[in-house]
């Protein structure tokens, strides 16, 4: 049995599941990879706890669930230690970075990812932002040090849709990438495609916790917008940027506009689109008209798919129903499995 020892950054909705699954699927991974992770260290906003010999999930849990920062996990712990300078001290095998994303400037997430690279320190990440402000930099910095750096997370949570697109297409020239990436955004329009209006569908998100108290980057398309980034950087191959993507948010759709589309027997999804042209590709968010039989628009509330056109991989199209946190977490989880059996 092999220990795999982890250090984790960022304890919010997506880590906490990770630590739920890790506990959970503790047998199933020393049955089917001969593997068992060791949580060494666990770092929040209030600062870290870190142990050689495994901090206890149980008590991590405990203390988050009484709205108890991870700095008080030991009675003489240091409080308020920045992420990458805590996660410097702490000696483990993997680091999973999962602080919230940050479109500015990418910290403290950029920061903690480049600096464990650097240090030849394998990392997975959840984290949009990094990716989104620097993916060529960290991707050539991974390459140099030759550590993996392990993102699906990132985009459509627990749909593989970075799997299928760099991986199982990896010989494929893609035409097309179609994509209903954004489940916050799916849910209201489907809300308001049955009557109601924006600003009650709004709500009925966030009371569901779907949507954020402050929605902009859902319903202004930037959260659909980096996930086509990472899709281009990733997939396509394309060194890409948010200035590179030509964004429209859903605020000015109206019920009449989703009863106009009904009638046509089409219905209205916020669409990230990536279409080949020569060598090129042209990227867009912004909401689009689908006729019924498209496959994108048969996703009901709480569902995101994706749509690769290859040129000898076909048509595939793979969706999702995610409306909590845990496949996001599984697919952290199946990144950390992959990295923990590289050359095994």
């Amino acid at each position: 049995m092999r220990q795999i020892h982890l250090a984790i950054v960022g304890l919010g909705n997506v880590g906490r599941r990770l630590l739920e699954l890790i506990e959970l699927k503790r047998e199933t991974l020393r049955a089917r990879y001969d593997r068992e992770f060791v949580i060494v260290g666990v770092c929040d906003s209030t600062g870290g706890a870190a142990d050689a010999a495994g901090l206890q999930i149980a008590k991590i849990l405990e203390l988050k669930r009484a709205k108890r920062g991870l700095a008080s996990y030991f009675p003489d712990a240091r409080a308020e230690t920045p992420p990458c300078d805590w996660a410097r001290t702490v000696a483990a095998d993997l680091l999973v970075e999962l602080t919230p994303t940050n479109l500015k400037d990418g910290e403290p997430g950029l920061s903690v990812i480049r600096d464990a690279l650097a240090r030849k320190i394998p990392v997975v990440t959840a984290n949009k932002g990094p990716l989104v402000l620097a993916y060529p930099e960290l991707a050539a910095l991974a390459r140099a040090n030759r550590v993996p750096l392990l993102h699906s997370a990132t985009v459509t949570g627990g749909l593989p849709t970075l799997n299928i697109g760099a991986r199982d297409l990896g010989v494929a020239t893609i035409e097309r990438v179609e994509g209903v990436v954004n489940g916050t955004t799916n849910y209201i329009l489907s809300r308001m495609a049955q009557g109601q209006t924006y600003t009650e569908a709004l709500k009925h998100a966030q009371d569901i916790g779907m949507a954020e108290a402050d929605p902009t980057l859902d319903v202004d398309g930037w959260d659909a917008a980096s996930k086509l980034v990472i899709i281009a950087n990733a997939v396509l191959h394309r060194p890409t940027t948010l200035k590179d993507v030509t964004v429209e948010g859903i605020r000015k759709i109206t019920p009449d506009d989703l009863r106009a589309a009904e009638e046509h027997r089409q219905t209205i999804k916020l669409i990230a689109r990536a279409e080949r042209v020569g060598r090129n590709y042209n990227l867009s968010v912004k909401p689009t008209w689908l006729d019924k039989t498209h496959p994108l628009a048969r996703l009901g509330a709480g569902m995101m798919g994706i749509i690769y056109e290859t040129d000898i991989n076909g048509t595939i199209f793979a969706s999702i129903e995610e409306e909590d946190p845990y496949p996001t977490a599984a697919a952290v989880l199946r990144d950390l499995v992959q990295c923990a059996t590289m050359g095994a």
